[in-house]
């Protein structure tokens, strides 16, 4: 029962790792004795996400000493087939096995119905439902090397309450691109559940990053009041406690669903519903 929730060894990739929620969860995994590669486009904002996380490790940032976890960052452009294949060829020259999986990265476009373009749809489709496909897809010989029947390996798919209730702003793209990933992590589960990987998603509320600085405007009381029951915002360690369950032994029977994690919005019939 005391390693229900232990992740200690582990290996991990978190996509769009640099900042926002692929930082907490990144974060969360190093503190817990993960290897985690953390993923973007921009090496300055890798590596100094990297440099702060293994500090924590260095017992200097939090003065948390022997947790034992590594972040590596990895510059990759995982908006294109190739640009995740040429990543997948990074990962597995450095690794043998990865036991966890988190397909993060995304992006939104907000535009009128009437005006909406085809770029704001294809790129926001492309990052958020056509990677997390892919990128398992490439990763899938190294999941597979440490899956077992047992300890199964994990991919956790990041999606929104965007996917399941109308959002109130005109993000067409985004709502149909988590809806998507949605109903592709139950697809994937089915079909990679005999070979013990175990596919979840989840779909965070609102949460401090850049996404959605836009909409809280600096005043993040008056919006968590107006917006979530709760009358808070997510919180690192909510969104980082939450991955660690999806990695960990307490969920290993677990499989083809997507947890809510929103300060109660969807179960009241919150904002634009």
């Amino acid at each position: 029962m005391k390693n229900l929730f232990s992740i200690k060894g582990k290996v991990a990739i978190v996509t769009g790792g640099s900042r926002g929620i692929g930082a907490m969860i990144a974060q969360g995994f190093v503190e817990n004795g993960v290897k985690t590669y953390i993923t973007a486009r921009k090496q300055n904002e890798l590596e100094e996400t990297a440099n702060a996380l293994n500090e924590l490790c260095d017992g200097i940032g939090e003065g948390i000493n022997e947790c034992m976890g590594e972040c590596i960052p990895m510059v990759a452009d995982l908006s294109t087939l190739d640009g995740i294949k040429a990543f997948s060829k990074e990962i597995n020259a450095c690794e043998q096995k990865i036991d966890i999986l988190v397909n993060n990265a995304g992006t939104v476009w907000g535009e009128s119905f009437d005006t909406f373009p085809e770029s704001g749809w294809d790129k926001v489709m492309d990052l958020n439902t056509k990677t997390p496909f892919f990128l398992t897809q490439q990763l899938l010989p190294l999941l597979q090397c440490s899956a077992s029947k047992d300890a199964p390996a994990r991919v956790i798919n990041i999606s929104s309450i965007n996917g399941l209730n109308y959002p109130g702003v005109p993000t067409y793209s985004y709502t149909a691109s988590k809806a998507a990933v949605i109903q592709l992590t139950r697809h994937l589960a089915s079909d990679l559940v005999t070979q013990h990987i175990n596919v979840n998603s989840i779909a965070p509320g609102f949460f401090l990053s850049k996404m959605t600085e836009y909409s809280v405007d600096g005043n993040q009381d008056e919006f968590a009041k107006k917006m979530v029951p709760m009358n808070r915002l997510g919180k690192a360690e909510d969104i980082a406690g939450t991955a660690i369950y999806l990695c960990a032994t307490a969920s290993s029977w677990m499989t083809g669903h997507t947890l809510v994690l929103d300060g109660g919005v969807i179960a009241s019939g919150g904002y634009g519903s």
